[in-house]
Formats: structure tokens, sequence, C-alpha cells
């Protein structure tokens, strides 16, 4: 598994705040948007990617975490702008437990934040998510659908997000009346994720939603329109 670290990311909607990338295989294939959607598999950030991922850029885990040590205390951050949680070599469907002790520990008094769409039905990964929240490295759990939401939020093991089409109001309730309120950034022109922080927020309660977003937006909104 590779990594690249940006110290500064050029993204207007992620903001000045350093960013990493990890190697394609480390994205299940839980997640519906592999290879079928995917905001990242256009543009520069799908150059870059491929880069990491033959290993043209960046580095191992290893050296990856000692940079993330030396990031200066309190600093926002965001692990994978593209890519997953690392994963066992031999298990792929399962967080690596080892790995991710390795990036809490570099991430003590930092304020990371990252998202996975990996499957919550496996009990390590429910372990090691829970386990990487209480740490201070917040993983939010992304929800396929506005279905699937109160299922993962009922996990009890971290915060929630959801991807949903374009045109959906920017507040709504879940069928258990939880409340999803849209990421202001993409709709808000003087919000980032460097000064908006939301997602970095571990004990939040309220769901994030993103319109779908990137080169293939026009077919995912086709596609999911009629499964919000």
């Amino acid at each position: 598994m590779q990594v690249a670290l940006t110290l500064k990311s050029t993204n207007v909607k992620t903001g000045p705040i350093p960013v990493s990338t990890t190697t394609r295989d480390s994205c299940p294939s839980s997640c519906p948007f592999k290879e079928n959607g995917c905001y990242a598999d256009s543009g520069p950030l799908a150059i870059h990617w491929n880069k990491v991922t033959s290993k043209e850029r960046g580095t191992n885990w290893a050296t990856f975490c000692d940079k993330i040590a030396t990031l200066p205390k309190g600093q926002l951050w965001r692990h994978n702008q593209a890519g997953d949680l690392p994963v066992y070599t031999k298990a792929q469907s399962c967080i690596d437990v080892g790995k991710m002790q390795e990036i809490m520990e570099a991430n003590e008094g930092k304020r990371g934040f990252t998202y996975t769409h990996h499957d919550m039905g496996n009990t390590t990964n429910r372990f090691t998510v829970k386990r990487a929240n209480k740490a201070g490295l917040t993983v939010n759990l992304s929800a396929n659908s506005i279905d699937e939401v109160d299922y993962l939020v009922d996990l009890d093991i971290g915060p929630v997000v959801v991807t949903i089409p374009e045109g959906l109001p920017r507040t709504m309730k879940t069928a258990k009346g939880r409340k999803i309120i849209q990421c202001p950034a993409t709709y808000k022109d003087d919000v980032t994720c460097a000064s908006c922080k939301l997602c970095a927020v571990s004990t939040r309660k309220s769901i994030v939603s993103f319109p779908f977003h990137g080169a293939k937006k026009r077919k995912l909104n086709e596609r999911y329109s009629n499964n919000a």
C-alpha cells in the first residue's frame, strides 16, 4: 500500500489543509462507486491517484505515519481525498487493525478525519472504526442511501455521511427522525473543510449529505434519483 501526503490541498472545497491519497486497492468492493462513478476517477485527482497506485508518488505506510506525526499540534487534515482505510493483504474486506493503530498514534494531538465505505457488518471493521473515533481520528461512515443512514447510526461507532442525488432539500430527516444537513461547502463559496470542520467532529449527531459531484454526477443522479 502506497500513500501520498499533500501538505496543502489546492481543492477549493477542501481548503489549504494537508490531505492524503491511498492506492486504489484500499477501496473495498462494498463501495458502490468503485470504478463506477467515483468523483476521484476524473480530472487531476485521478492522475495523481493513478501515480500513487503505480508507486510513482507517495511512500509506504510507516513513512506516511511518520509524516503525520510531524504535523503541528491541532492541525486539521483529511485522510484520503481518494482511497479508503488500510486493509489486510489477504482479507481486503477487513480493515487492518495494526495499521489503524499506527495512524491513530501519529494523529495524536491533531484533528484527522476521513470517510469509509467498508462493510460495517464485519465485526473487526466496527471495532476498529469505533476505536479510531474514540482516539481522535474521526472516521465517517459513508451510507450508500438515506435508507442506510439509520442502520449505520444505530451501530453507535461513529458519525455518518451520505451521498445523495442533486436537487434534494438541504435539510432532511431519516425514517427515524434523524437530521440530515447538506455539506455547506457544496453550496457556499466561502466555506471549506478548513473553515467548517464538521466532518472532523466524531461525536456529532447530525448526518452530513453530499450531492453527487465529479464528471459522472449526471449518470449517478439518474441512477439514484429514485433510490435516495
